[in-house]
């Protein structure tokens, strides 16, 4: 699997988010109000996609794409066969050794 480095993944997040902001029709500086960072920040998240995650976070719910947030960082699903071979290993237990007390 091909890993891009840290700054073009920024870059093309910040993309997103310019995308996402024209389709809404919002200016940067509406965007920047709507977000509660400065019209800088937006500016730069854009640009290059540098800002914290707070900053991004802020910026998603102005949007109203915090939904694409929710998987970032997901748990992997399990199937019930999955749960269920977990619960029978924890619950298997061994028997004693011949001569050990009954």
């Amino acid at each position: 699997m091909d890993f891009l480095p840290p700054e073009a993944i920024c870059r093309t997040l910040g993309e997103r988010v310019r995308l996402l902001r024209l389709a809404r029709n919002l200016s940067q500086q509406e965007l920047a109000g709507m977000s509660g960072v400065s019209l800088s920040t937006v500016r730069r998240l854009e640009a290059s996609g540098q800002g914290g995650l707070q900053t991004l976070v802020q910026v998603a719910q102005a949007l109203g794409a915090v939904d694409g947030l929710q998987g970032l960082f997901a748990l992997p699903e399990r199937s019930i066969a999955e749960l269920e071979a977990a619960v029978q290993t924890v619950q298997r237990q061994r028997a004693r050794k011949q001569g050990q007390g009954a």
